[in-house]
């Protein structure tokens, strides 16, 4: 379910602090009901270590509309090493208080060109950079009022100049008609079938 950006400004995220000038561009209620600790198995599937390939890329769906993506980021040249982090934009990692600095990094996702930036017991970060935007990924883990948890997923995007403002704007139909649906039964599905494994095993 789509949520105001407000679902995501509400919360005492550490990543205010870190990512100010960041836009909110997408916040997401994710069907992944859970109890206070599992942040951590929701960040497992995201990174694709779970079971599935991770954050619902099983999907045909996601996977054709990614694959597109590619092709034309290679064939713009939107996606060359020097536009990425650490080359076109410093690390959001170059930011970190001590204490986050110090702590957890997270796991790097295996299927998108996500890159950790920290983990907490209730927020994962990961960031992305090309040509056109510097992204971050943002999980955090909230009641769901009825007793239990779920996953939260917000999306801040730094375009870069025009070129990264017309690419939003453009590619804004594709996400909420191709890629959330997908992507969301895609991490419905690997949460129920992640969570059936974990009870099995108890």
């Amino acid at each position: 379910m789509r949520l105001p950006a407000s679902a995501y400004t509400s919360q005492p995220w550490r990543i205010h602090e870190i990512a100010p000038d960041f836009r909110v561009e997408d916040v997401w209620e994710l069907p992944t009901p859970g109890g206070p600790d599992d942040l951590a198995h929701l960040v497992e599937q995201f990174a694709g270590g779970g079971r599935g390939s991770g954050a619902g890329v099983s999907s045909s769906v996601y996977r054709v509309l990614f694959a597109v993506r590619r092709k034309l980021g290679a064939l713009l040249g939107w996606d060359r090493p020097e536009d990425g982090v650490g080359r076109r934009v410093p690390s959001l990692r170059d930011r970190l208080p001590a204490d986050l600095g110090e702590g957890p990094r997270g796991p790097d996702p295996k299927t998108v060109p996500f890159t950790s930036v920290y983990q907490t017991h209730d927020e994962w970060v990961a960031e992305t950079a090309n040509r056109t935007v510097h992204g971050v990924l943002h999980l955090g883990w909230v009641p769901d009022g009825s007793g239990g948890y779920c996953g939260r997923m917000t999306v801040l995007v730094k375009p870069n100049g025009l070129l990264g403002a017309a690419y939003m704007l453009a590619i804004k139909p594709f996400r909420y008609l191709g890629v959330y649906p997908a992507l969301l039964a895609g991490i419905g599905r690997e949460w129920r079938a992640g969570a059936a494994a974990r009870d099995a095993a108890v």
